[in-house]
This record gives structure tokens, C-alpha cells and sequence, in this order.
């Protein structure tokens, strides 16, 4: 297994194990993640577990918080660990 095939196995065994888990993300569903991290889960599980997001980091990071306090377990993913507007 390679180290870009690794985060996509986890998400692949947690999501099969608890239907409470979902990816949230910029490009996790149609392009499959920045490095492929994604690929093949929105085939497997659907768009409403694995949900492709604006590019607007803060916003879908307080939407995890906020899937998490209900209950939910979310995965939310950027494309770059930067964000333009911090100085």
C-alpha cells in the first residue's frame, strides 16, 4: 500500500463501518481528491456522504464542527493546508 493509498483505505473502512461518517471537501467527489484520496468513494457510498464543497475552508470547517456536535462524523478536507486570506 502506498502512502497516497493509505487515507483512502481509512476513510473506505470507516465509512463502511458507520453510516455516520461522511467526507466533506473541495474536489473529494468528482475529481477524487487533490492526491486521490477520494477515489472511488463517491461511487461507493453517493453524494451524500462524500460532498464536494466551495473553496471556503472556514466555512465548510464550521459546518464539520457543527455536523459533529449533532452526532455526525465528519471528514473535512482541503486542497492546500494554506489559506490566502491568514497573513
Amino acid at each position: 500500500m502506498t502512502v497516497r493509498d493509505s487515507p483512502n483505505s481509512a476513510l473506505d473502512e470507516e465509512m463502511a463501518a458507520d453510516s455516520n461518517v461522511f467526507i466533506m471537501g473541495e474536489e473529494v467527489g468528482e475529481y477524487q481528491g487533490a492526491y486521490k484520496n477520494t477515489k472511488g468513494l463517491l461511487h461507493k457510498y453517493g453524494s451524500e456522504r462524500v460532498v464536494d464543497t466551495p473553496f471556503t475552508e472556514d466555512g465548510f470547517t464550521g459546518l464539520a464542527v457543527g455536523a459533529a456536535y449533532h452526532g455526525l462524523k465528519p471528514s473535512a478536507s482541503t486542497c492546500s493546508g494554506v489559506s490566502s486570506k491568514r497573513p
